[in-house]
């Protein structure tokens, strides 16, 4: 990015609006893992989980085109295009999971998600992590943990001690499980007795911005029938690990084993094109729809909608979500090889193509060291960021066409990245 677009940029967008990396990257072009900059560069994109099948995939970028081209009309007219889409969407769900409001963003679906639980149960107690992330409207920045909002925290809302590798809730992994639920117990009670109530536990299935912790199925459970004896609903935002990121399974509920009550939906929905949903069961939308006047001018637009459908399909034809498994698992091999060979790297762990290393040293949280790594892989040309409590975990999220060609240059590079900040020290 030149100079004279950074002052433009933070001249129109304000002066704090975020770049990743010291040297942000002006992209002008992508396709499938790569992404090619102003000067002509090009880069290995293991971090954008947006474009789920690739950057501008042909079938995608030909659905969006061809249907522009024919009719985009606001959601108030009857269209094909967003009902043919849900039902092959729904097709992908259990759990009763067959009705859905489709929104323009991860933070529209969740925020609209916290709503639904409110119809139903009547309650406004709200249980998240305490190290969360689930968007930006006002509603769920009362869940996130990165800033405390204007006033502080809104009295309904409880937070509980994000599951961890290294430090455990509860000081162990075998009982962090029971050591979680026991907190969530403890959340419940306040609600109780402060007059809210609980109206749902909204969590990544994944525990994505947590730090992706390795958990067994069946860690959520007994949190899970808590909430449920209380009357609140379970709420998955599976924005970033649904699709098939986490190989085999469509939803990073299905992996982690349990019944959602509504799952939100965005960012690889359509590719890159703005599209979410929250989906649910009937009864559940009624029970809004009856509450609520609610209306959504884009949301499930005839683009949006054939974007969408057009991506669901790719996943299916380019067995996606087999990809994801095989290469995932070749790519987390590599890592554990590299770990052996560098003994600031703790942790190798995730799933499918979401997975990472957490950098320690000294017996603390390598967060330097993290940022340094990040930047110089940067400089050699591939793309990744961090995560964590402590920004010291390697995150890699890429588009999910990523092959085990990307994943050799991709754990090379970071080799060399970390043989070069550390000699650097």
């Amino acid at each position: 990015m030149t100079e004279d677009l950074q002052t433009r940029r933070q001249r129109a967008m304000g002066r704090h609006v975020t770049t990743f990396y010291r040297e942000p990257v002006h992209v002008v072009r992508g396709e499938g893992v790569w992404l090619w900059d102003a000067q002509g560069r090009k880069y290995l994109d293991c971090y954008n989980n947006v474009p789920h099948v690739g950057h501008c995939h042909p079938k995608v970028v030909e659905a969006i085109a061809a249907q522009a081209a024919t009719l985009n009309v606001h959601t108030r007219y009857m269209n094909a295009r967003v009902v043919d889409y849900l039902e092959a969407l729904f097709a992908k769900f259990d759990h009763g999971l067959s009705s859905a409001i489709m929104v323009c963003s991860g933070s529209e679906a969740n925020d609209l998600a916290l709503r639904f639980a409110q119809a139903v149960t009547g309650k406004t107690g709200l249980i998240g992590t305490d190290n969360t992330y689930h968007g930006n409207t006002a509603a769920v920045s009362q869940l996130n943990a990165s800033k405390v909002p204007i006033g502080g925290y809104a009295d309904h809302v409880r937070k509980v001690p994000a599951p961890d590798n290294l430090a455990p809730v509860g000081g162990s992994r075998e009982g962090q499980g029971a050591a979680f639920a026991a907190h969530v117990k403890t959340a419940i009670a306040e609600l109780q007795a402060s007059g809210h109530g609980v109206s749902a536990l909204i969590i990544c299935p994944y525990f994505a911005n947590e730090g992706f912790p390795t958990l067994e199925r069946g860690f959520l459970d007994e949190a899970i029938a808590a909430v449920r004896a209380a009357g609140g609903l379970i709420i998955a935002d599976e924005v970033q690990p649904g699709f098939g990121r986490l190989g085999s399974d469509w939803w990073g509920h299905e992996k982690l084993g349990f019944a959602p009550d509504i799952v939100t939906l965005g960012k690889p929905m359509a590719n890159g094109h703005p599209v979410a949903a929250a989906v649910t069961r009937p009864e559940i939308l009624e029970a809004f729809q009856e509450s609520f006047k609610y209306f959504n001018t884009f949301g499930g637009n005839p683009v949006s909608a054939a974007a969408a459908h057009a991506t669901l399909e790719v996943i299916e034809e380019e067995g996606i979500r087999e990809n994801a498994e095989s290469t995932g698992a070749y790519a987390l091999s590599l890592l554990r090889e590299l770990a052996a060979q560098h003994d600031c790297i703790a942790d190798v762990r995730g799933s499918g193509l979401f997975f990472g290393a957490e950098l320690v040293v000294d017996d603390a949280p390598a967060t330097a060291l993290c940022d340094g790594v990040i930047n110089e892989m940067r400089a050699r040309g591939v793309l990744l960021h961090s995560e964590g409590r402590h920004d010291n975990i390697l995150k890699v999220r890429p588009p999910c066409v990523f092959s085990r060609e990307n994943a050799d240059l991709l754990v090379d590079t970071m080799d060399n990245a970390l043989t070069s900040v550390r000699a650097l020290a």
